[in-house]
């Protein structure tokens, strides 16, 4: 079903805050105002690694307008976070480990206040060797960053042989791939206000993907019971994963409670870029044997992530690489080695795909290495390596059967023909050589075996007659505030009207974990599918006591409970709200995402998956190897399209983040300081670059149990290799690093001898060289 099609269907429907967003009309938390405000900030350090000889703030606390100046001494409870290991200091006590670590936090009465304030705290270091580089970090005589040392994590799959493998096949392509630091590059950057409230406890508005998470890890550091601090975490300018992790939320709660005022802080872009998340770079290294007719026999793998001075969620996104490392195939004899390193350069975290952009990008790149090896078609050798139906996944555990593999195969074949077919009656200019490249990827969704993937939520009538649902995720742009409704007109019998949505706010919805993983709408839809049953018995029950009826005569509907033959509303939900008085209907559950049966399998592993194929079309410049896209097509099977709007709106935008990631964008680091400052040096896609688009969503010929998957990543993660793939098509090089560098394209050209005067016609030549 194309984008065309999605249009003309009645659940394409605008997003309920996307007028206002659009007008510039929405309050974002960063936008909040509170009568005697202060303003907040934070002294980072001046160095990528030193040891602290001492921190003055006398100078800073006899500044007029200074409120607090607080340092690791004024922490009451534990002084790290980390959403999986405490390892990051809230203040640094006696060693910085990169850029973004914070020493000091002022709040005062102005900004020129605060500014004078944090210039004058004083701060003697003594510089330590300085570790920018994985592959280092790991020998044994380089500087130890923490008391475990610089491997945060190791990773291992293997099965069968590969070196039985390796003898048996006729091809062998090794490559080494590298991926860039890439930046959120969220509208919204980082910030919040903190309001001590009259009873003593903490109201904190800040844009984070998990209001519950946050609630827990300042709880740790304040010392206090979590309920006494209530997080608001929505409306998000964006977040991409970017947000998941604390920020600036144990500085604004510090603060708070220091001053008895309420904080502000909204950092700059120039410090989002020091202190934020970026995409873990990754080192990857492959070798791909196959037989003669294609079929894949020994794959060996190793990845190196450069998770940066602190954990994060660097664990998790290595485990997602490992089991992504052989993709969609079926290859017998594995073997995959991963390492997340410790070095002093920017944390690395979560990031939208989740460690599947970086591996897929090797795996397609090898892909099409065998195929030309071969002299097999590109899609060909897919074809031949592709799972089946029942096929288990990669990491040999049971997930649920789909034919979204070879939907999309299909896909990817109809598109490419149609392509080829009209460059072939289309003439590319002199100076100018067009390529197709095709990948596919499959990728998991929630966060995997043994992992806290909580969800649930609640649904009551209100007051005034409207179904409520309440869910303790955020809306952070990805769309689900509206898809909500629409699950529930579907699953609860009622009319999307019939409903009001509550996110992001601990003292008013339940717990249903994070923002992330693609999980938000298959939680929803699972979570209905449960209450269902309970919420129509009570509904029922109401209203036969209102209408005088039988529950058997009677059936929920659009706007209040029908009879169930005739179809007329007998009780409106009004009228059931009013005669429920303090009684109203409401059924909170509580459950965990699905996952594989297969108990025996490694931590992480994925039970859900979505399927994705591109074919992406380029034009190279052979003057000065400029790359552009001039199409991108993508088809995609993620089970039941909820709200096609939404639908097209994640895929179209994810495509455009994968084009930044293949082509643009890379946070340079040199010694474990930022060259790249801000967006003046940070280039991303803009109107002007993205291509032509087309979507396809592929609707599951059978509905299976398990609903629709999230689509907030998948269409980000095969770009890559599809672009790269096309680049070669039409210059003939081979992209094993990303951003594509021109000078890099010229270069390989020049060595291969594909000089730019080869390009050129004769006479276009002499007219240059004249």
């Amino acid at each position: 079903m194309d984008r065309d099609q999605l249009r003309s269907l009645p659940t394409w429907i605008p997003r309920p805050d996307g007028w206002e967003k659009a007008r510039g009309r929405t309050r974002y938390l960063t936008d909040l105002h509170h009568p005697g405000m202060l303003i907040g900030g934070v002294l980072r350090s001046d160095y990528p690694h030193a040891r602290i000889r001492h921190i003055d703030t006398s100078r800073a606390q006899q500044i007029p307008g200074v409120r607090a100046v607080l340092t690791w001494r004024d922490v009451p409870g534990l002084n790290r976070y980390g959403i999986v290991i405490q390892d990051q200091p809230v203040f640094c006590e006696d060693r910085v480990r990169y850029v973004g670590d914070v020493l000091a936090a002022v709040a005062a009465d102005s900004c020129a206040s605060l500014e004078q304030a944090l210039a004058a705290i004083q701060v003697e270091y003594e510089p330590l060797p300085v570790v920018a580089q994985p592959e280092l970090a790991l020998r044994r005589t380089s500087v130890k960053l923490h008391p475990t040392g610089n491997l945060l994590h190791r990773r291992t799959f293997s099965r069968g042989d590969v070196t039985q493998g390796f003898a048996a096949s006729a091809v062998i392509v090794e490559a080494g791939y590298e991926t860039p630091r890439q930046m959120h590059t969220y509208m919204e950057t980082e910030g919040g206000l903190c309001i001590p409230e009259p009873d003593g406890s903490l109201t904190l508005y800040a844009p984070t993907q998990h209001g519950y998470g946050d609630r827990a890890q300042l709880a740790r550091i304040l010392g206090w019971p979590e309920e006494r601090i209530r997080i608001v975490s929505s409306p998000i300018g964006g977040s991409f994963g970017g947000k998941d992790e604390l920020n600036v939320q144990p500085y604004l709660a510090l603060l708070a409670l220091a001053t008895g005022k309420p904080v502000k802080i909204h950092q700059s872009r120039a410090e989002s870029v020091r202190s934020g998340l970026k995409r873990h770079p990754m080192r990857i290294w492959m070798r791909t044997g196959a037989s003669r007719d294609g079929r894949i026999l020994a794959h060996d793998v190793r990845i190196v992530a450069d998770t940066g001075a602190y954990a994060t969620l660097g664990p998790a996104v290595l485990d997602f690489a490992v089991e992504h490392a052989t993709g969609p195939y079926v290859i017998d004899h594995v073997r995959v080695r991963g390492y997340s390193v410790h070095t002093n350069c920017g944390v690395a975290g979560e990031f939208r795909g989740f460690g599947g952009n970086q591996v897929t990008f090797a795996l397609e790149g090898q892909m099409d290495r065998l195929a030309a090896a071969l002299g097999i078609d590109p899609l060909e050798v897919r074809r031949r390596n592709f799972r089946a139906h029942s096929d288990c996944g990669p990491l040999g555990q049971t997930i649920a059967p789909t034919e979204g593999a070879d939907e999309v195969l299909a896909f990817v074949e109809r598109k490419r023909a149609e392509v080829q077919s009209r460059h072939a009656v289309t003439s590319a200019s002199a100076y100018h050589r067009r390529g197709i490249g095709i990948s596919v990827t499959m990728h998991g969704g929630g966060l995997g075996l043994r992992r806290p993937d909580h969800t649930g939520g609640r649904v009551r009538l209100t007051r005034h007659g409207k179904i409520e649902l309440a869910f303790g995720f955020e809306e952070c742009g990805q769309g689900v505030i509206a898809a909500i409704p629409l699950l529930a007109a579907e699953l609860l019998d009622c009319a999307v009207e019939d409903v009001e949505v509550v996110l992001g706010d601990t003292s008013r919805v339940p717990r249903s974990g994070s923002s992330t993983a693609s999980r938000a709408t298959g939680m929803v839809w699972h979570t209905l599918k449960r209450i269902r049953p309970d919420w129509e018995s009570k509904m029922l029950s109401l209203a036969a006591r209102v209408a005088e009826r039988r529950e058997s005569d009677l059936r929920l509907g659009p706007g209040g409970v029908h009879e169930r033959n005739a179809g007329r509303l007998v009780a409106s939900y009004s009228d059931l709200a009013a005669a429920a008085g303090d009684d109203l209907p409401e059924v909170e559950i509580a459950s965990h995402f699905p996952v594989t049966p297969d108990t025996w399998a490694q931590d992480g592993a994925h039970y859900l998956y979505s399927f994705a194929g591109v074919v992406a079309e380029v034009d190279v410049d052979l003057l000065t190897a400029e790359v552009r896209v001039t199409g991108l097509h993508q088809g995609v099977w993620a089970g039941s399209v909820v709200n096609p709007m939404g639908y097209v709106g994640q895929i179209e935008g994810g495509g455009v983040m994968g084009m930044g990631f293949a082509l643009m964008e890379d946070a340079l680091m040199d010694e474990g300081r930022y060259v790249t400052r801000n967006l003046d040096t940070y280039l991303i896609p803009t109107a002007l670059d993205v291509p032509e688009m087309e979507l396809e969503a592929i609707i599951p010929k059978v509905e299976d149990d398990h609903g629709p998957r999230g689509v907030g990543e998948i269409g980000t993660v095969a770009v890559a290799p599809a672009i790269a793939a096309a680049i070669h098509d039409a210059i003939g090089v081979w992209i094993t690093a990303l951003p594509v560098r021109q000078d890099v394209l010229l270069a390989e050209m020049a060595k291969r001898g594909e000089t730019l005067w080869r390009w050129m016609p004769s006479d276009a030549s002499k007219e240059w060289t004249s």
